[in-house]
């Protein structure tokens, strides 16, 4: 019967080992590949390396100076129990499950979107150029503006991706740069022509009633059911099309791709249209429902918290949904951590970044298999 795993490096020395004998021999570490793996035991693995990494998380809390009942008090009972935090958790997860999607899409082609947060921005000055120009009648408006937007991520993103395929240049420095460029032309908008006259401060004017994404009862805004709509949809296109299955064709072996006649380029192009157009949407959904208007820093954090996502959910869009909404809950969390024990936000990405490295190294252990042979 063939083995599960395939040595790889066998040669690691260790010290001496007493044998049975009379004599000293040497051990050794094996590295193995591991040729399959059950889902089970994938998920299992995951599960425990985000367990350990909340716990790391929880030493360093605690070391902070934040009781240990006060964390379950704050991470369980406050969280699911207190119908305010539910409401501002799931209002938060609209536009974490846009972001997320976003760059699981992106990603599963291999392309690296690191620009999240400049699709968002120009996501948000397209929806906001509707409203302050007044362009279509009011019944119309939101729509518009989600068109608008999305149209706006997809241009933007066609740059590092145009650039990539005609100049060989590395996507991940282009879409990190291009977030510059956009900030810079946002703060251009808002202390110059889009200057509230109101107040003078450097934000957009309100968006009038008809312009908002309504509350739809329960706690329950348009937002999220049109992030969970999309979602649906990219899970759709991803795990039950011909085109899902060539981007996991993509992901895996892109010169045997080439090889077998998957169209590489239009795989890609369209992946990465759909992730630019959904960073740009998270920027509208967080101008027409939360913030009502655009602002300086409405896009601040989720660039990375898009990347945890998709890492976390294994370029999976309705994993990715659901991840969205636990990292909500951290959010929210980690706002009242703030609050009341006096935990600076930089905690909170710290613990972001602890659960990413603990995950990283899950992958390792999913993918090898360490063992000591005598």
């Amino acid at each position: 019967m063939l083995s599960n795993t395939a040595p790889v490096a066998s040669n690691a020395q260790a010290p001496l080992v007493k044998g049975r004998g009379s004599g000293w021999r040497m051990g050794r570490i094996n590295l193995e590949v591991r040729q399959q793996m059950s889902p089970w035991y994938q998920a299992l693995t995951l599960a425990c390396a985000v367990l350990v990494g909340f716990a790391i998380s929880a030493a360093l809390l605690i070391a902070a100076g934040v009781k240990p009942a006060a964390l379950f008090d704050e991470f369980v009972v406050e969280t699911f129990t207190d119908s305010e935090n539910l409401h501002s958790i799931l209002f938060q997860a609209a536009p974490l499950i846009f972001v997320g999607v976003s760059a699981a899409l992106a990603f599963r082609v291999r392309f690296w979107n690191l620009g999240i947060e400049g699709q968002m921005i120009w996501g948000g000055i397209a929806a906001t150029a509707v409203s302050f120009y007044g362009i279509g009648p009011p019944a119309t408006r939101l729509f518009l503006m989600m068109l608008f937007a999305a149209l706006a991520g997809m241009t933007w993103i066609v740059i590092p991706l145009w650039l990539r395929v005609r100049w060989r240049v590395n996507e991940i420095i282009v879409t990190l740069l291009l977030n510059y460029v956009a900030l810079n032309f946002l703060l251009h908008l808002l202390y110059g022509p889009w200057l509230d006259p109101k107040d003078a401060f450097p934000h957009s004017p309100q968006f009038r009633a008809f312009e908002r994404l309504p509350e739809l009862g329960f706690g329950i805004s348009s937002a999220l059911v049109l992030a969970l709509v999309f979602t649906v949809l990219s899970g759709w296109l991803v795990l039950f099309t011909r085109f899902g299955f060539y981007t996991k064709f993509v992901h895996d072996n892109d010169r045997m791709a080439l090889a077998v006649g998957v169209p590489i380029g239009l795989v890609t192009l369209v992946s990465a249209l759909f992730s630019g157009a959904l960073s740009a949407l998270a920027g509208f959904v967080i101008a027409a429902a939360q913030e009502g208007r655009l602002t300086q820093s409405f896009f601040e954090g989720y660039g990375f918290s898009g990347i945890l996502i998709a890492f976390l959910a294994r370029n999976n869009p309705i994993a990715a949904m659901v991840v969205a909404i636990l990292v909500a809950v951290l959010f929210i969390t980690g706002r009242s951590l703030q609050v009341f024990y006096q935990i600076p936000f930089a905690m909170v990405q710290l613990i972001q970044a602890i659960i990413v490295i603990s995950v990283a190294a899950s992958e390792f252990l999913m993918r090898h298999r360490v063992h000591w042979v005598r």
